[in-house]
């Protein structure tokens, strides 16, 4: 079975696998409210990668060509709640996606990160990790990275 039980709503991912989902249905799982039930339990969209404690899919909102997402099969909404095997699952995803990403888009360097909480612009409450790949001149002045979530704060002088 691809996923383990992790949420009240489980596995109907694997139950339709997305095969003749017509666009207004599409359209309609747009407008929903992703946790409830969980996107990522109930519905996850492009996957590429699974571990027994993770998968990997594309990001459906992707900011760059590649952006993928590592994705607990436990449900828990932060990234400290997870254990250090799942930690350790999560990296090696990480791992893996980079080589494939490397190979099918070949990004000029990554951000890696995490959005704990509404403070930190977490929306869908199943922790996720976003894999982002960069390309020079994707913006005009990437100094600071991923700094740059406090705008007044992102560019520095060494």
């Amino acid at each position: 079975m691809f996923f383990s039980k992790r949420c009240e709503n489980y596995n109907i991912w694997n139950k339709n696998k997305g095969i003749g989902v017509l666009s207004a249905e599409k359209e309609k799982a747009k407008k929903r409210d992703p946790n409830n039930p969980c996107l990522f339990c109930t519905d996850p969209q492009g996957l590429s990668l699974d571990s027994k404690l993770a998968y990997s899919a594309r990001d459906t909102y992707g900011v760059s060509p590649g952006h993928t997402l590592v994705i607990p099969k436990r449900h828990v909404a932060s990234f400290f709640e997870l254990t250090a095997e799942e930690v350790a699952a999560c990296m090696d995803l990480i791992n893996d996606e980079k080589k494939n990403i490397d190979e099918q888009f070949h990004p000029d360097g990554y951000n890696i990160g995490v959005n704990i909480g509404p403070a930190a612009g977490q929306s869908i409450f199943h922790v996720h990790i976003h894999i982002i790949p960069r390309y020079e001149g994707d913006v005009e002045n990437p100094q600071g990275g991923v700094r740059h979530v406090i705008a007044k704060k992102a560019h520095y002088k060494r």
